[in-house]
């Protein structure tokens, strides 16, 4: 049986908390999952709520700053994975 790190299942609300604030709990677990010390869990629907956070807020002039490709290499880049239950 290989090993793996404690894995912890990220609510919404956890994953904003993760992405937009490394002071929060959520963020420190962040940090950890990039160093492969914890494994984090999302479900796809959360992933939809960060995108509309994204496009809803951060814009230039109206226009959104992240197009469809960046928001897709911010997914994949995230040490997350996304699995629904």
């Amino acid at each position: 049986m290989d090993w793996r790190p404690s894995g912890y299942m990220l609510s919404t609300k956890d994953l904003v908390h993760a992405i937009f604030d490394g002071n929060s709990d959520a963020g420190k677990l962040l940090v950890k999952a990039t160093m492969g010390e914890v494994e984090l869990f999302a479900a796809p629907k959360s992933w939809n709520a960060i995108l509309w956070l994204i496009t809803s807020t951060l814009k230039v002039d109206g226009t959104p700053v992240y197009s469809g490709t960046k928001l897709g290499e911010l997914k994949s880049s995230l040490p997350i994975v996304w699995r629904a239950d």
